[in-house]
């Protein structure tokens, strides 16, 4: 967990923006989203208890700022990739680098949902995943289908990743390889004969 003094050392006049968004994925990362406080970043900082709420004005608004940085990093992550599966496999990767970003994107009920930086983050990252499917549905008529599927795995495995659900069957193996792996036994119609049992 962060300190007072990490945060200080880290803060420099016009920057308390990024250092408390820093600071708050620190927050979530350790003990999740409903631990965040305004007040106790501001201590954390330094600065008066009003100073956060000058960048985010309360709670929800900074969990939003903090979700539509996340969608950025996805896309950016997801962006290039030469397929779905490859897409899917930078998914579970961004998962992985992200968790604290990756808590909050998918809780709506923590945004305000109409926020203009949220939105055009969110069809960023949802245009990112359409390309993908585009390189492997044929059918118009099941694109749709398709990547409600393909992100349907690739959310599954990194929701299982993070909540450490996947430590033993993982043994210390690379999430993203078996990631990959997996995507190609499924889409191929074959299953390891352990899955089979």
């Amino acid at each position: 967990m962060t300190t007072t003094g990490s945060i200080r050392r880290g803060y420099h006049h016009g920057d308390l923006r990024q250092a408390v968004l820093a600071a708050a994925l620190d927050v979530i990362a350790a003990d999740g989203p409903g631990a965040l406080s305004l007040r106790d970043l501001a201590r954390r900082a330094g600065v008066s208890h009003a100073a956060p709420a000058h960048h985010f004005k309360d709670r929800t608004g900074l969990l939003t700022a903090i979700a539509a940085q996340g969608y950025g990093l996805l896309a950016a992550a997801l962006a290039d990739a030469p397929d779905l599966r490859e897409r899917g496999v930078r998914y579970v990767r961004f998962a992985a680098a992200h968790p604290a970003h990756f808590q909050v994107m998918f809780r709506p009920d923590l945004h305000h949902a109409d926020d203009p930086a949220l939105l055009a983050a969110k069809e960023h990252a949802a245009a990112e995943l359409r390309a993908g499917v585009a390189t492997l549905a044929a059918d118009p008529s099941t694109a749709r289908d398709t990547g409600i599927a393909a992100w349907s795995m690739a959310h599954g495995f990194a929701t299982l990743l993070l909540t450490h659900n996947l430590d033993a069957p993982l043994a210390g193996r690379d999430p993203g390889e078996v990631f990959r792996a997996l995507a190609g036994l499924l889409g191929s119609g074959q299953l390891p004969d352990s899955a089979r049992e």
